[in-house]
């Protein structure tokens, strides 16, 4: 549980706490696509906080939480190659880190159905960040590689959860403690905007 706590801490501290926005003639690459969410704190806490709460919610929502996120996701990279304007997508990502954490925090249970709609909510913008940031470049290999990237993310935080509970029957208390670093992480990305 130390090792895990310390890593988590580690991967915080190490992650740049500008937002994943690179330069749009590095994108169009499966790689670019794969790297793209890991170099932002933002896409990395948010994505991580989904499926902690993902986990804390429990059932379908092990994969039907994180799956919405993806979908939704990608609707809103296509919105954004499309032209089509959305506003306020930078304090929205923001917004979405602290919620997503505070969700995982106080573990609130909702129907699977809200829970997705939640995390759709903040992935139509996730994804339109992803997509306004593309330029000319190739859009579907991009695409695949960060939809990949936010699987894995999300893979991460239900792992955060799952190793929690086979450490100790206490387990729940890990994601809830993650949700909160997670909080905490996107109020210091507030603060630092």
């Amino acid at each position: 549980m130390k090792r895990l706590s310390i890593a988590l801490i580690l991967s915080l501290g190490a992650a740049s706490p500008a937002f994943a926005h690179l330069n749009p003639a590095e994108h169009g690459s499966f790689a670019a696509g794969v790297s793209h969410p890991l170099f932002g704190a933002d896409h990395i806490l948010a994505m991580v906080g989904v499926g902690l709460w993902a986990f804390l919610v429990g059932g379908r929502a092990l994969w039907a939480i994180p799956s919405a996120f993806v979908v939704t996701m990608l609707l809103g990279f296509a919105a954004a190659l499309a032209g089509i304007g959305l506003p306020f997508v930078e304090p929205t990502i923001a917004a979405s880190v602290v919620l997503l954490g505070l969700l995982a925090l106080v573990a609130l249970q909702v129907p699977v159905t809200f829970g997705m709609a939640v995390v759709g909510f903040f992935a139509l913008f996730h994804g339109y960040a992803h997509g306004g940031e593309l330029g000319e470049a190739t859009s579907l290999p991009f695409m695949a590689g960060f939809a990949l990237a936010t699987a894995a993310l999300h893979a991460a935080g239900l792992g955060i959860g799952f190793a929690g509970n086979a450490l100790s029957r206490h387990g729940r208390i890990a994601a809830r403690i993650a949700g909160g670093l997670t909080a905490l992480g996107g109020l210091w990305l507030v603060a630092g905007a």
